[in-house]
């Protein structure tokens, strides 16, 4: 493990709904712009740290900068009428019980669980269902512990937002890993455990370490990854450096490979300033130095990095610290997707622009890549094919496996965001993997029957 030589310890400070009075920078916006980031903080979740305010965000143009838009709520998340209600609702004040139904309104529209994450995302165990994992892919389990279901700083654009609002409806998280474990006993064909949130890293290392130790057990040697998902690089690096038990965190990390098992650190990282401070590389050099990969992907999102040289620049400041670009994702159909979704197409071009402006070490990034219901499928580009200017897709994983590396296309439509406002090119009337899809939903329909009679 490298030595830490930044010995200045930094004290994590956060901010909240109901802490924009105390955050210094604020005060140069006029108060209606500060109403108007309260008023979306209502809906959306909101939370910020010091480390983030005070070095990344550039306040002489903060209209325009990322990582504002990146973490704070804006106006143009909700829609013109829902935001005047609420805006009026906090002038007036005195409205809470309005207030409150109002929010519960609008958040019950925003679709907080696309992709059939809790309808046909959820395994089942001698019947009864597992809450606080998925099992979407062969390959891959999904693990949401309880104490991960928070961030450092929460990302304005985050299809996960449900998972931060107080709705336990809404929530998916367990504290179980007795039955992580038992259903992976069960699915050998399990190599993959997500650990996910939130932010797993916002646990203490004792804690993470009551996840990740049981899953290194010689009855589970088939399980040989263990990823984790974080933006704590970007939002708090000194996890990794100064914080009381970062060293204990980093032997974890160690302890993985040491057991036989790859540990990928998945590091969610939207644009290049993120990288800049020189405390991100250190703590980058001290978890690579455990024998982890860090893996670094993002959505692709207006106001943030829709710009191919932004992806280019930030592809080839990953490799240089010692990162693998791994994903350009598209911004899923939930929460503020209208302020922040870009057209399939100008996607696909950003994506190709940056891809063709790096070295072959970046070019490990694929995307544009939707987290649809029926897979993960990436944009290939553009074909004109017997005189039609058609998209040509691909799966790159899938329910069903066989789906997996399959082309198949659709008609151009440069309007389009999502996988729901594509048509079959050639007059089809349904992608090749519909029927299934309905079977699948069927049988999982007809399965939650059969269990609720049961019981």
């Amino acid at each position: 493990m490298i030595r830490c030589t930044y010995t200045r310890p930094r004290k994590l400070r956060l901010y909240g709904p109901r802490d924009l009075q105390r955050i210094d920078q604020l005060q140069r916006l006029t108060p209606a712009d500060r109403r108007s980031i309260a008023a979306a903080a209502c809906v959306f979740p909101f939370r910020v740290n010091n480390y983030v305010v005070e070095e990344l965000i550039d306040w002489s143009n903060w209209q325009d900068d990322p990582i504002f838009n990146l973490t704070f709520p804006q106006r143009g998340m909700l829609d013109d009428a829902d935001f005047q209600l609420i805006y009026d609702c906090l002038l007036r004040g005195g409205q809470q019980l309005r207030l409150a139904r109002l929010v519960r309104r609008i958040r019950r529209k925003l679709n907080p669980h696309p992709a059939g994450q809790i309808d046909l995302n959820v395994p089942y165990l001698d019947g009864e269902p597992l809450p606080g994992l998925q099992h979407k892919y062969r390959e891959t389990v999904l693990f949401f512990p309880r104490p991960g279901q928070t961030c450092h700083t929460y990302c304005t654009y985050c299809f996960r937002w449900p998972q931060f609002i107080g709705d336990p409806d809404l929530k998916i998280a367990s504290a179980d890993v007795t039955s992580l474990v038992n259903y992976l006993e069960r699915h050998q064909e399990v190599t993959d455990v997500l650990i996910t949130g939130g932010d797993p890293l916002v646990m203490s290392a004792r804690l993470l370490q009551g996840i990740i130790e049981p899953l290194l057990s010689p009855r589970l040697r088939h399980v040989v990854n263990i990823r984790i998902g974080t933006k704590s690089l970007s939002w708090w690096p000194y996890r990794f450096l100064t914080d009381r038990d970062s060293d204990d965190l980093l032997r974890l990390f160690t302890r993985v490979g040491q057991a036989g098992r790859h540990l990928a650190f998945m590091a969610h990282v939207s644009h290049p300033r993120e990288l800049e401070p020189p405390e991100v590389g250190r703590a980058m050099a001290r978890i690579l130095q455990t024998g982890a990969v860090i893996r670094c992907q993002s959505p692709l999102v207006r106001h943030v990095n829709a710009d191919a040289e932004t992806w280019a620049t930030l592809w080839s400041r990953e490799v240089a610290l010692g990162a693998v670009p791994y994903y350009m994702f598209v911004e899923r159909n939930t929460g503020a997707v209208h302020n922040f979704e870009v057209p399939l197409l100008a996607a696909w071009e950003i994506f190709r622009d940056a891809h063709s402006s790096v070295s072959g070490l970046a070019r490990t990034a694929r995307g544009p890549s939707m987290s649809a219901l029926p897979g993960k499928i990436v944009v290939n580009g553009v074909a004109t094919i017997h005189g039609q200017d058609v998209f040509a897709l691909e799966f790159e994983q899938a329910r069903d496996p066989d789906w997996v590396g399959r082309p198949f296309f659709a008609e151009l439509d440069p309007t389009a965001t999502w996988l729901d406002d594509l048509h079959p090119a050639f007059g089809r009337d349904e992608f090749f993997f519909a029927d299934a899809m309905r079977d699948f939903q069927r049988q999982r329909a007809q399965k939650l029957r059969e269990i609720k009679a049961q019981a």
